[in-house]
């Protein structure tokens, strides 16, 4: 099909930029006209921040306007367009139900400072799904007010960092499993403390025997996901966090990978002592770019003095907003969180109840092993266990041919298939990491392995083309190092889009 026939279907490949499209005089809107006397507006604006017009700013009609931004939004892939199996990520299926009741008017329209008397709805719905999230984690108090998990990450470590702090325990460091997310040494540093590594064994799970050398007087924590970035469950947690209570460190549970046992064990059963939530993960938000997302974070009771503020209290059938805790480590966001991320997984835990949510962590270990099994036999992993919700598998079959997980992974785009996440967990070479969730069908999960076979096979048969790929996007490779390190943010008249001069 020619670049001219895609034009005329309206399948514009090649859109220019929008600063590249119009003509002077066009307009998309033309406002009203303004009722504010111009005396009175020189006084409101100073005039010397005020400008006739922009050097370059496009003019372009309606239809201009829309059918630019149209065609850039059907040039995205996301979870109502494809399997998107990012590893870690849990980027499942969303029922657009939960949208439907984060829109309704008296949640999407109530302002933040409005009096509590008013807003006893939303504070019934944060107290409800603050005893929810209990309930799930085994947790005997639950912050909302984190508005992202590493913040909620953050904030359990403040709490951690308080207790000792109340104790006159001047403990320094904070241990993590070498598999462990980019976000547990980066909360580790900012609260003061020094992150110390400890390796995994064989298993890909926890050395007991290494940690329990390394634990001593000086540690304030232990920081464990579990099921751990591997895709492991952590067969010995009891043993583990009876030694770290032992030597007088909490535990901390990052709760990144809930999905895998929600509605079949707790983490406070477990012995942990705080968990982040990620909403936006398990209970039904979307996410990626950035956002929405939230980090609820439950702590046991020893912590319950130290919640952030404000928390939601109940008085003689009134809710309302708690300031006075005397030991709190303050407020972490403003207002009180990403409320709609709240509403959203409120709608899905009581769509679900206690049986659904069960079901989601069931599924969700199955579909894993299923893909895990249809494909261990073209790229192994590396440890060779049932996997919980997600798996890491390697390129190390592939390698001998001189193709990389990147060449898989840009290659998987021109089958129609967003890539898994790649190269992390770092402890593994060459990984491919892939987390399939619960809302998949087994027809998508044997259409995605077909896909990875077949690049398996032209890899020995043809490697260039995994090397090119994609070819079927509108760019291809990219510099992705340059790109990382020189973003072009804005928009600079007199500068092409490649930020040079013109």
């Amino acid at each position: 099909m020619t670049d001219m026939h895609n034009r005329e279907l309206g399948l514009q490949m090649d859109e220019p930029l929008i600063f590249n499209r119009g003509a002077p005089g066009r307009r998309a809107f033309i406002p009203s006209p303004c009722d504010v006397p111009e005396v009175e507006a020189e006084k409101l604006i100073p005039p010397d921040l005020i400008r006739e017009d922009v050097d370059g700013f496009p003019e372009v009609s309606q239809v201009e306007l829309v059918r630019h931004f149209t065609r850039l939004s059907q040039w995205n892939m996301g979870i109502d367009t494809a399997f998107y199996p990012l590893g870690s990520c849990t980027m499942k299926y969303n029922p657009k139900v939960n949208e439907e009741a984060a829109a309704l008017h008296g949640f999407s329209e109530l302002h933040p400072c409005v009096d509590q008397r008013d807003a006893q709805g939303i504070l019934r719905l944060m107290l409800e799904l603050e005893r929810c999230l209990c309930e799930i984690s085994g947790m005997s108090r639950v912050a909302l007010q984190p508005a992202a998990g590493a913040q909620g990450e953050l904030t359990a470590m403040l709490m951690i960092r308080a207790y000792h702090a109340g104790r006159g325990d001047t403990r320094r460091r904070v241990i993590l499993p070498d598999s462990s997310h980019g976000t547990n040494p980066a909360s580790t540093a900012l609260c003061g403390y020094e992150a110390e590594t400890i390796p995994s064994d064989r298993r890909g799970l926890v050395d007991t025997a290494v940690l329990r050398k390394r634990l001593g007087p000086d540690v304030a924590a232990l920081m464990l996901t579990n099921p751990n970035t591997l895709g492991l469950f952590e067969r010995d947690i009891l043993e583990i966090n009876r030694l770290a209570h032992e030597a007088g460190t909490l535990v901390h549970c990052d709760g990144a990978n809930l999905n895998a046992i929600v509605g079949v064990c707790r983490p406070g059963d477990m012995g942990f002592d705080t968990i982040q939530f990620n909403p936006h993960k398990t209970f039904s938000t979307p996410h990626g770019g950035g956002g929405p997302g939230a980090g609820p974070t439950g702590v046991s009771e020893t912590l319950v003095p130290y919640l952030p503020v404000p928390t939601v209290e109940m008085d003689d059938g009134q809710l309302r907003l708690e300031y006075n805790r005397p030991h709190t480590i303050g407020r972490v966001r403003s207002f009180y969180g990403n409320v709609g991320v709240m509403v959203r997984a409120y709608a899905y835990i009581l769509a679900l109840g206690s049986e659904g949510i069960r079901r989601v962590a069931e599924a969700a270990v199955i579909n894993a092993n299923y893909l895990l099994q249809r494909l261990e036999a073209k790229y192994p992993p590396k440890y060779g266990r049932p996997c919980m919700h997600e798996f890491v598998l390697d390129d190390s079959k592939l390698a001998p041919f001189g193709v990389s997980t990147l060449d898989v992974a840009k290659r998987l785009i021109d089958y129609g298939f967003h890539p898994p996440t790649i190269y992390f967990p770092l402890i593994v070479s060459g990984a491919l990491m892939v987390e399939p969730t619960e809302t998949e069908t087994r027809e998508t999960l044997d259409s995605f392995a077909k896909a990875l076979e077949a690049i398996a096979q032209e890899a020995q048969k043809d490697p260039e083309i995994l090397h090119q790929a994609p070819h079927l996007t509108r760019l291809s490779r990219l510099d992705e190092t340059r790109a990382a390190r020189k973003p072009i943010l804005r928009w600079t008249p007199g500068l092409s889009p490649s930020g040079n001069d013109k």
